[in-house]
């Protein structure tokens, strides 16, 4: 910090205050009461100095329990300032101090923890100057000003990056290039602040540019709202427990209001009628009995799900900051597929997602071909662990799938005449379902580059788009709505003007059953993604973690949240 932004009587100022604090190294105790506010503010800044130094000194601490984690464009913003506070003066809030610790208070409504941004720290300050008595002094507190002020500028710094990337690191799907900020990125945007004086005006030009993200934002509200911080009891599975989990699913559902006592125990028909009712509040299958789902849901609190909220709003700043213009979305905990047009969903159908097991991947790409009546050549890992054991057990077992078993030529060879017992894992054939209504494949597939030999497709099993839960694949993705998705992608490839007659043709291959392959010269980008929430008329909606990811990054980023 260089002396010559530093006034002499300051200065002086400063070796007092270094004098008072020797004893003190931790910089957390002790106050240093103004006679005048001149004083006040000469003190102020020198305590400021005060802090950056010890913070030098000791790993960016200013005290046991506070660090700063954005110490260079803090002692930047200090010296642009000469070290004037930038939140306070004359022994008061400025207007930007005020809308700063607002901001930080109801942050949440961005999916951020306000205790992240030193908020337990500022509460305690901002009670105790807004209290102020003559016998407390607080208001004539240099060094709880210094504080304050020290805090409250990492506390911005920390809100810009967390609101633009996001808490989570960046992974293989993260499409954003502006991962690092600068140190003059955050001395733009306060100085944008101090501008303008409005800092939802200033937030709002670092956030996600997409529809969905602010659907899901405009939702937390109400979320918050009904929040309940109550802590339930936690409900074994039946098999864990299978003496006491009457008990104590009984004791939950009383827990939560589903019923009005559980000191009497209720029969099995009244237990079902209970879950009945909690899975119709909860949106859930309402069959009255304990699945994955429901065991799931009775054991979330508000807490995880607002950590859950988090987490998405993280992850749509992994996107690029704006989306194409044309998309196909597929979020697979909701098991949904989207096609969004100009910021408007115009196609909106059911999937049939991976198991967990056989996950289907998160992923980017574009749709680059259309396929109808198509054939499935069964990739190695489904070879392995179904047709090695389910042809080891039953000689039929080819012909039962329709499966034909084919060598490096392409020539069809008879299953009877291979020993299949001696091959655990890798085979030196193909085999593969031959067209038809009983393809695993159903009657068109989409094809897209990617590395998981995945795609989206029609299936033969239509009525498991009737399940609530629908993570049942082998990791591709079966679209309900094929059909009309394959009417967008073929329309919206219409450079030539000869939209109308490829679909025309499509229909008439479909109808003679005819294997043809459609090239897509305007590809539509695809985004495969896994979002446990999203926003819906104002409200939050739930989906359940299927593949436990969110559960692992909450233990991973946001313990103790």
């Amino acid at each position: 910090m260089s002396k010559t932004n530093i006034p002499f009587s300051l200065l002086i100022i400063v070796a007092g205050s270094l004098l008072l604090f020797s004893c003190n190294n931790n910089m957390k105790e002790g106050q240093d009461l103004a006679n005048s506010l001149k004083e006040l503010n000469l003190k102020t800044s020198g305590h400021i100095v005060d802090l950056i130094s010890y913070a030098k000194r000791n790993a960016d601490k200013i005290s046991d329990s506070v660090t700063l984690k954005y110490y260079k464009p803090l002692v930047k913003a200090y010296s642009n300032s000469k070290n004037v506070p930038l939140w306070s003066k004359d022994g008061k809030w400025l207007p930007l101090g005020d809308s700063l610790y607002d901001f930080i208070r109801d942050s949440k409504l961005y999916g951020l923890f306000p205790e992240d941004y030193h908020f337990d720290q500022l509460s305690v300050i901002h009670k105790d100057i807004s209290e102020d008595s003559s016998e407390q002094n607080a208001r004539k507190d240099a060094m709880l000003w210094a504080r304050s002020d020290v805090m409250m500028t990492d506390a911005f710094f920390h809100l810009l990056k967390d609101i633009k990337l996001g808490r989570l690191p960046q992974d293989s799907i993260t499409l954003r290039k502006d991962s690092v900020l600068t140190e003059k990125f955050y001395l733009q945007q306060l100085d944008s602040f101090q501008k303008s004086g409005n800092l939802a005006y200033t937030v709002s030009k670092l956030e996600p540019d997409i529809k969905a993200y602010q659907l899901l934002k405009k939702g937390i509200g109400s979320f918050l709202k009904n929040y309940d911080d109550k802590v339930y009891t936690y409900i074994p599975s039946p098999s864990q427990d299978p003496k006491n989990y009457r008990s104590i699913l009984q004791k939950r559902l009383y827990e939560g209001g589903i019923i009005k006592a559980d000191s009497v125990a209720l029969d099995s028909t009244q237990l079902s009628n209970a879950l009945k009712r909690y899975q119709e509040q909860k949106g859930l299958e309402a069959d009255g009995k304990i699945g994955s789902q429901t065991l799931r849901s009775l054991n979330t609190t508000d807490r995880e799900r607002f950590v859950r909220i988090a987490i998405t709003m993280d992850r749509f700043k992994k996107l690029p900051p704006e989306m194409p213009e044309k998309y196909v979305w597929v979020n697979l905990p909701a098991f949904s597929l989207q096609v969004w047009d100009s910021g408007n969903v115009i196609l909106t159908s059911r999937i049939v997602c991976g198991k967990t097991a056989t996950r289907s991947p998160v992923l980017t790409s574009a749709i680059s071909e259309l396929i109808t009546y198509p054939k499935w050549t069964i990739p190695s890992s489904i070879i392995e662990k179904e047709v090695l054991p389910g042809v080891k057990k039953n000689p039929k077992y080819f012909q039962k799938k329709g499966y034909g078993v084919f060598d490096s030529k392409g020539r069809e060879i008879n299953p009877d005449s291979i020993d299949w017992n001696k091959y655990e894992k890798r085979i030196p054939f193909n085999i593969i379902q031959g067209s038809g209504d009983a393809n695993a494949l159903g009657v068109m597939k989409f094809n897209f580059s990617n590395k998981y030999a995945v795609y989206l497709h029609d299936t033969n099993e239509r009525y498991l788009f009737s399940r609530n839960d629908r993570a049942m694949s082998h990791g591709c993705i079966r679209v309900q709505a094929w059909q009309q998705l394959s009417d967008f992608v073929v329309q919206n490839d219409n450079s030539d003007g000869k939209a109308a007659i490829r679909m025309d043709s499509i229909q008439h291959w479909l109808k003679k059953k005819e294997k043809h392959s459609i090239a897509i010269r305007n590809k539509v980008p695809l985004y495969i993604r896994y979002f446990t929430c999203e926003g819906k008329n104002g409200k939050v909606i739930f989906y359940d973690d299927i593949y436990g990811e969110d559960k692992r990054l909450a233990e991973k980023y946001f313990a103790g949240k």
